[in-house]
């Protein structure tokens, strides 16, 4: 991953030329022309790398604000703002910064640019290459245009990469949310059909990470857009994963920064010292001036910036209402500082290093893991009419959480065991971006979320609005109606 911070100047006429100021509208003077960038496979890998690394920037901070902030067991921490209390409450409105969806289109025109001018390049003898460049930019699509079909239910459906003042690619047409779905299933596909046999590194797209997805948004246009045909290819897509990684015996080594790249990974963005450091996970330590001394790193984890959002009080007691459950500690710790005489709480996952008196945040995201293949896998057979088989694949990941085998009864109603594989999939990825997307693909959002109780038809309430920034520089988008 290092490489990616390494790109030459090709990656300029990805960066320049993608590079609109807000949303695909305004190119920026200076760009290298075509001809002078794309002259070798060599070029393709470059600007590949370039195109991981703003993909990596494009989530680092938003993936939680998308992903779990909305979804009820989030509030503020030992300070608070507006931009995190309004996502808290679900009372967004178009102001909030987290609105704008400018660093998932730049990702998505570098994935188009590639996808345009690699297949244009001498690959002979290097078709393997070949095939990682073009699956990754494939990849890299389909996940950015799933996640903006899910956030803002509309945007525009770029295929073409931005080189030069096309009025329709300068102020593009919003698509609906059918249509960006449609194209995120095409992508996967094509991303499946090159990366089938590509070398699997877990800090790049490959065939599990696609197949993982796949799974995920199968799943997704089965139980909320739903679509009946999916729920088989969410089975197939799950099958092709189930038995090509393992859980680690420990959960706390999942997170642990000498554990990196390790065999419970299916796909992460890497965080690394001096290249690309942290993202949401700064805002969940201590910040120093509150800890003494003595207690740095010693048991408390401090950091440099405030702490804006921590676990509410009852998520708190979610999670550590049964004692043998080891993921508790580990997924957050809390510390009575007798010098400064207050209550220190922070999330463990994702902490980084401490170092040389400063904290370094190197611990990579986790997009996807085995024990999402499980849990999915779970909920997939609970769908096709198997809860005791659901049962037996929830119990695999509860095993390593209590030490037990058959943690979960069978012969349990089809009610409980949607009950308890939510409750697993709140206490095995709390503080991973997940919660929010499955309160929704599991139907009980207005249930769980306290904010959205009795607004089960308020028009687009699970949706964000377009930022202003956006609509200001494009005429031909309109703002989502969103009653709060």
């Amino acid at each position: 991953m290092k490489t990616i911070i390494k790109t030459t100047v090709l990656c300029l006429i990805v960066a320049l030329s993608t590079a609109c100021h807000k949303d695909l509208n305004i190119v920026q003077k200076g760009a290298l022309t075509t001809n002078e960038a794309w002259a070798s496979a060599e070029d393709a890998e470059t600007c590949m790398n370039g195109m991981m690394s703003q993909f990596r920037a494009a989530y680092a901070t938003a993936y939680m604000f998308w992903g779990e902030y909305r979804s009820g067991i989030w509030g503020e921490g030992m300070s608070s703002r507006p931009v995190s209390q309004n996502v808290f409450q679900n009372k967004i409105d178009q102001g909030n910064e987290y609105t704008d969806w400018q660093s998932l289109y730049t990702t998505i025109n570098t994935a188009n640019v590639i996808l345009k001018h690699a297949p244009e390049l001498d690959f002979t003898g290097k078709e393997a290459k070949y095939n990682k460049v073009m699956g990754t930019a494939h990849y890299v699509r389909a996940f950015c245009y799933y996640w903006i079909a899910r956030v803002w239910g509309v945007g525009p459906l770029q295929l073409r990469g931005l080189e030069s003042y096309d009025l329709d690619l300068l102020y593009p047409m919003p698509a609906t949310k059918a249509q960006l779905l449609a194209q995120v299933e095409s992508d996967l596909l094509a991303a499946g059909d090159l990366l089938k046999d590509v070398p699997v590194a877990v800090n790049m797209p490959n065939i599990h990470a696609v197949n993982t997805l796949k799974t995920d948004y199968y799943l997704w246009m089965n139980k909320v857009e739903k679509d009946a045909s999916a729920l088989a290819k969410a089975r197939t897509a799950c099958d092709a994963v189930l038995g090509k990684r393992t859980l680690l015996p420990n959960y706390a080594d999942i997170f642990n920064v000498n554990k990196k790249m390790n065999e419970e990974e299916i796909f992460i963005w890497s965080m690394i010292k001096e290249e690309k450091e942290g993202g949401f996970q700064s805002e969940w330590l201590i910040p120093l001036q509150y800890c003494t001394t003595s207690y740095h790193e010693n048991p408390v984890k401090v950091g440099s910036h405030q702490q804006w959002m921590f676990l509410t009080p009852d998520h708190q007691a979610f999670l550590t209402a049964d004692k043998s459950d080891t993921r508790a500690k580990v997924t957050f710790d809390s510390f009575y500082d007798s010098g400064t005489k207050l209550d220190l709480k922070w999330i463990n996952k994702f902490a980084g290093t401490w170092s040389n008196g400063a904290r370094v945040f190197d611990s990579d995201i986790i997009v996807y893991r085995y024990a999402d293949v499980l849990l999915f896998d779970a909920e997939i057979l609970l769908a096709e009419g198997f809860a005791d088989k659901a049962i037996d694949q929830i119990n695999v990941v509860a095993k390593r959480a209590y030490g037990k085998d058959n943690f979960y009864a069978k012969g349990q109603s089809d009610a409980a065991v949607k009950e308890i594989l939510i409750n697993e999939r709140l206490k095995e990825f709390t503080a991973e971006g997940k919660i929010w997307w499955d309160f929704i693909r599991l139907g009980v959002v207005f249930d769980r979320v306290p904010s959205l109780k009795g607004k089960e038809n308020n028009k687009n309430i699970l949706l964000w609005p377009i930022s202003k920034a956006s609509l200001d520089d494009n005429q031909n988008l309109t703002q989502t109606e969103i009653e709060l």
